[in-house]
This record gives C-alpha cells, structure tokens and sequence, in this order.
C-alpha cells in the first residue's frame, strides 16, 4: 500500500540505552511510596513518619527478607536476586500482573539479541496484514510496534486520528503524536487517559527492551519537550493494552465513542493490532460510516 513505510521509523539521534539499574531503583521506590501503612495492616504514626509509604525495613517485612537485601535490590542490584524473593516482593508491593512482569524484567533483564549478535531488530509490517487492515470495512485499525511505532493503519483510522501517511516516517509515532502534536488534545476527548495509556505502554517496552538506544532518545526527546510527558513518565506506570472505550471529538462528525480491543500476532508478539468498534446502531456507528464516506 502508498502508505505502509518501507521500514520502522528512525529517530533524529541515538542516545545510550536507558539505565536499567536506575529504572529498577526507581520502581521499587515508587510503588513503595505508594503503599500506607494502613493499606497493608501496619500502624500509622501519623506525622511522625518522615517518608510516604513504607519505610524500606517494613516492607522488608512484608515480603520476608532481610533490610539489607531489599535495599541492596531497590538500589538497583538486581543481579543475584531470586524469583522466589521477587514474587515476595511483588505481593508485598501489591503489584498487578503488569507491574510483576515489569519488575522482573528489570530486575532479571534477559537480552534480547539477534541470532548473529546485536540488538533485536524492529518489527516489520508484512504486506499481508497491511491488505487486512485495509479489508476493515468500516472499523479504525492500525498496527503499532515497539516504542509505539504506527507501522500500518487503514484509511478510517487516518480520517479518525491522522493522516500518518502525510508525516515523515520518524513522525508516525503515538507517543510523539500524543505529547507533541496539540490537535491531539482535540481529538482525544479523555487526553490524560490516552497520554497515560501510551506512557505505560512505553514503560513496558523499555522493560522489554532495556538496551534499546532508540527508546532513550525517543524517551530524551519527550521528556526535553513536554511538561506533561515528563510528569507522567516519572509515575513509573506500566499497564499491558488490553480492551476498553475511548472517546474522540472529530471536526466533521462531532463526538464518537468506540470500543477497542488489542491482538497481538502470534508469529510476532511486537506487534499490537488495535480496531475500534462501534455500539450497533448508535450515533458512533453513523459518525463513522460519514467519515468512510458508505
């Protein structure tokens, strides 16, 4: 098709690898600060706490190990840890599914490298699954790939979102579209939760992927220009897509609310097809049949 690229979209530059000891430091005391002692059935002194959350010696507790493992684990020395204390950990900090596989990552960071050697290359959009897309009579849909890449969308998804076919390879990228593009604000009626799902999602791949120097400078470039990127990157929230309603305001069609619901391809799980589906019969249904021109 005119508009699947040729390759994954580069970037202006190419910064080291994001710190995985940093990341993991980080986490840890995140989510530890996020815990009160309340919520885990210990007392609260009130005013005379001097930290948020727990403190590192009762979550210590919590999961069972001693002060000076888990802080050695929270400073980001991650290398002899066990599985067994991770999942330890991970109950104490009241981790979901995602954040366990997070912390795991970081914690256990398997490399990810070509049969030859080198870093894992990107995914690539196969012309067969761009001709599907494009078979979506009727249903937005687009494939996303590491660093949330846009590798091939369907002409309903353009008229919805972007025309990604008129930006520049490096351009067709939800995160530098969500954070740097400000029509984005308009056509995301709920901006904050879109912005939040593309940062977490960001957090997984660069757990996924920690020697990825494309991810640092994509990361670099975000956080040097969006206010609203870095407050949300250092969050450190990590969520797996799965399924759920968005709303778009569009200029044509005024507002829309569609379901989604996200397949990964089983030959190559970096890739992520998302389609958005109408309620039959509502408003939404017509408003996208206006926009595929039926």
């Amino acid at each position: 098709m005119e508009h699947l690229p040729e390759r994954a979209p580069a970037y202006a530059t190419a910064e080291p690898a994001l710190d995985r000891r940093a990341e993991l430091s980080e986490f840890l005391r995140n989510r530890r600060a996020r815990l009160k002692p309340d919520d885990v059935g210990l007392p609260d002194f009130g005013r005379h706490r001097r930290v948020p959350g727990l403190r590192r010696e009762e979550l210590a507790q919590l999961a069972g190990v001693s002060v000076a493992y888990y802080t050695r684990l929270e400073q980001g020395n991650g290398r002899n840890v066990s599985v067994e204390v991770l999942d330890s950990i991970a109950r104490a900090l009241r981790l979901s599914d995602a954040e366990y596989s997070h912390l795991t990552r970081l914690a256990k960071p398997r490399s990810h490298k070509k049969r030859r050697g080198g870093t894992c290359p990107d995914p690539q959009m196969r012309p067969a699954l761009q001709r599907f897309l494009d078979s979506m009579e009727g249903v937005p849909a687009y494939v996303a790939g590491r660093r949330s890449d846009v590798l091939g969308w369907n002409a309903l998804a353009a008229a919805l979102f972007t025309d990604w076919g008129a930006l520049a390879p490096r351009e067709r990228n939800w995160a530098r579209w969500v954070f740097l593009e400000p029509r984005s604000r308009e056509v995301f009626v709920e901006w904050e939760g879109k912005a939040t799902d593309v940062v977490s999602s960001l957090r997984m791949d660069s757990g996924c992927y920690p020697d990825d120097p494309l991810m640092a400078a994509l990361v670099g470039e975000l956080a040097l220009k969006s206010a609203d990127f870095r407050r949300l990157w250092a969050a450190h929230d990590v969520k797996e897509k799965g399924h759920g309603v968005k709303r778009f305001r569009h200029p044509r069609v005024g507002e829309l609310s569609l379901a989604y619901e996200v397949f990964r391809p089983v030959d190559d799980p970096q890739l992520l097809l998302i389609t958005y589906h109408p309620e039959p019969g509502s408003p939404s249904e017509e408003a996208l049949r206006v926009l595929a021109g039926i």
